[in-house]
């Protein structure tokens, strides 16, 4: 593998604090999990190389940003938008707050990147801790804003036990390629996108929510399903 030939790709995890962005980067590059909380404070970043789908000899760089659920960072955070190629914002399943702020985070992500011919970024809608049996929000809910908000596709996931991870990423992973042509990509990586300060501090997640529960299914909010999915 010659590394001068790897195709950058930068996926940012954007969301409310506590709803699982680190872990599903864990999950996705090291196969790991841990119950402890981690508060990331700024960005963190984590990379992995994969074969790019159809080829045997071309491969990808994933660059994933896991950008700080707090607002009190709007300005570092705008500068982790560059470049960026693809999305994933998540939220809680059974945090309905968190869900609702998937909109806003959404927006912050329309308003911050464009591809050169003027389209939005890639993005998908992620309800995480599908694992828990407290669902707060319901099928129409989320198929209702994911058509709102115009997002990709979106689906359930469980970092805890891996349910969909993988599956996640591969799917963002096709999309961003076959718009590859529309996304400007630097030649080579912008050192000043690594300025950054990564701070942890462990605390536990004792909150709990109320709802209606959401059936462990997979939806997508476009007119054809995404067929590798499977409820």
């Amino acid at each position: 593998m010659d590394a001068l030939e790897d195709e950058v790709v930068k996926i940012l995890l954007i969301g409310d604090a506590m709803v699982g962005k680190t872990s599903f980067i864990d999950r996705y590059v090291n196969d790991d999990f841990t119950d402890k909380y981690k508060c990331t404070i700024g960005c963190d970043f984590t990379s992995k190389t994969v074969l790019r789908p159809g080829s045997w000899r071309s491969y990808l760089k994933l660059q994933f940003w896991d950008i700080a659920g707090q607002e009190r960072f709007p300005l570092l955070t705008r500068a982790y938008y560059r470049y960026v190629r693809g999305c994933i914002v998540m939220f809680d399943i059974t945090k309905p707050d968190s869900f609702q702020s998937a909109r806003k985070w959404k927006s912050s992500l329309d308003n911050n990147t464009r591809t050169d011919s003027g389209h939005t970024v890639p993005c998908l809608l992620v309800a995480n801790k599908a694992d828990l049996p407290d669902h707060a929000v319901t099928y129409k809910e989320v198929d209702d804003l994911c058509q709102e908000c115009m997002f990709s596709q979106w689906t359930m996931t469980s970092v805890k036990d891996g349910t969909m991870v993988q599956e996640t990423v591969g799917y963002l992973l096709d999309v961003i390629l076959k718009r590859s042509s529309e996304v400007y990509m630097p030649s080579e990586f912008d050192l000043m996108d690594r300025d950054f300060i990564q701070l942890h501090a462990e605390e536990s997640d004792k909150r709990s929510s109320q709802g209606q529960k959401l059936d462990n299914v997979v939806s997508c909010c476009a007119s054809s399903r995404w067929s590798g999915f499977r409820i």
